[in-house]
């Protein structure tokens, strides 16, 4: 019975060797993956340093902060792409824009005001239009 139980650690021990480099590789991936979870995917610059809480709120007290986190409305792909779309279809409603885009409205409710603070565009009635072009 000994012999038979020493001959199973044996066997055991030999197919924890085995598997031990495999293991440590699905950690290591499951580490990588979980890196790569908080990077865009078309993103090329290095991600931007967070501060803490207690810096942040300091800033904005003494007036260096925007008030808002992240990126200023309208300024990704999307909005170029709303702002493309209002250029080449002076009064096109937000629902039209969604549909053209194949995204959500409540998407859009956002970026075109955001659009409109910058100056590039302008509401009349449900439409949308480029800053530039006036009706008459």
């Amino acid at each position: 019975m000994a012999d038979f139980l020493d001959e199973k650690r044996s066997e055991i021990g030999a197919r924890l060797k085995e598997l031990k480099p495999l293991v440590e590789e699905y950690q290591r991936l499951e580490a990588a993956v979980a890196a790569l979870d908080g990077v865009a995917p078309t993103s090329s610059a290095p991600a931007a340093r967070k501060t803490s809480a207690r810096a942040s709120s300091a800033n904005h007290r003494r007036g260096k902060g925007t008030g808002r986190r992240g990126r200023p409305k309208g300024s990704g792909t999307r909005g170029a792409e709303a702002l493309a779309l209002v250029r080449e279809k002076p009064g096109i409603t937000i629902p039209e824009i969604a549909e053209q885009m194949g995204i959500k409205q409540n998407y859009l409710y956002r970026v075109l005001p955001g659009l409109a603070e910058d100056g590039v565009v302008r509401k009349d009635g449900r439409g949308w239009h480029p800053k530039e072009t006036t009706t008459a």
